[in-house]
């Protein structure tokens, strides 16, 4: 059962006004966020609340349509998109609940294929992707000052957007009255950052002091967690929290948008800024693709346990 608990807040707005001061503040609390929980809300940040109500909405028309229209959503013949496009359930082994449509950087989907009911869902998904995606680069430059590091130094490393991955999910609802059911099993995140938005049916939650906090919604807000491979990056300064999804008595929708890096890229720790970012390494270097092989072979493998989930601590020194 988790506990109550309320995630640290980032207005973002002064970085649209050009509020310096206001900049400097929000900064600072992405800071001590980062250091402290690896999770924060963010509010203000450019995206449209209307798109994301409507979003949302069709999303949840979408999911209700019948099992043949919704397997029609699938890439077009010839797509190289990095991961399977369109739609999906969760694993059959798993004991994770929940259906998705997955879509990943315009240039790997030739045609994505939607069905014409309901109609502007894929409209709706290319807005936020590119939204999202705007939204990235903001936070992204953010990070760069709080890690302390020079400037445009992430947005040169990691300037690919082509592994950038966005999912519309509908977590399914809780078919006991009794203890919690799992829709998402807890786990960190592969990607640098991750960006989730959705409904008000919670369920959402991290772990923090070996205490479950819920994520509760927030209309408008965007929640925003650090991922693996700015923990690594950072040396552990930055936390990539474990987090999961408890279903609840409705169908639960959001959306989750991964920032990923380009998979030729070594990750390991920048000891360059070694004084600033926390001393000796604590990571043993990995290229990226290398890394996201295993951690997506441990989580979908049939033949794989919930025990053996590949994380970034296998690198750990």
């Amino acid at each position: 059962m988790a506990t109550s608990g309320t995630l640290p807040v980032v207005d973002l707005a002064p970085f649209f006004t050009g509020d310096e001061s206001g900049m400097a503040r929000a900064t600072e609390a992405m800071r001590e966020a980062c250091h402290t929980l690896g999770f924060f809300r963010a509010v203000n940040h450019g995206m449209p609340a209307e798109l994301m109500k409507r979003a949302l909405e069709l999303s949840a028309a979408f999911f209700a349509l019948p099992d043949e229209e919704k397997a029609k959503v699938r890439p077009a013949e010839g797509s190289q998109a990095p991961l399977p496009a369109g739609h999906g359930r969760h694993p059959a082994h798993l004991v994770d609940r929940y259906e998705y449509v997955r879509v990943c950087h315009p240039r790997h989907e030739l045609n994505l294929y939607f069905p014409d009911e309901p109609a502007g869902f894929r409209e709706a998904m290319e807005e936020c992707y590119a939204k999202l995606t705007e939204l990235g680069l903001l936070i992204q430059d953010i990070l760069n000052d709080c890690m302390g590091l020079p400037p445009g130094f992430l947005k040169e490393y990691n300037s690919d957007r082509g592994l950038d991955v966005m999912v519309a999910l509908r977590y399914f609802s809780s078919s006991s009255r009794e203890g919690e059911e799992i829709g998402l099993s807890e786990h960190e995140d592969g990607s640098c950052v991750s960006f989730v938005f959705q409904d008000g049916v919670g369920g959402l939650e991290v772990l923090k002091d070996g205490q479950w906090i819920a994520a509760e919604p927030a209309d408008g807000s965007i929640v925003v967690n650090i991922g693996d491979v700015l923990r690594v990056l950072s040396n552990n300064t930055f936390r990539s929290a474990t987090h999961r999804v408890v279903r609840k008595a409705a169908h639960r929708h959001s959306f989750g948008f991964f920032w990923s890096i380009h998979g030729d890229k070594w990750v390991e720790p920048l000891t360059e800024f070694a004084a600033k970012i926390g001393g000796a390494p604590q990571y043993r270097g990995f290229k990226y693709n290398e890394y996201m092989q295993r951690f997506m072979k441990s989580r979908t493998d049939p033949q794989a346990r919930p025990e053996d989930a590949f994380s970034v601590s296998h690198y750990a020194i």
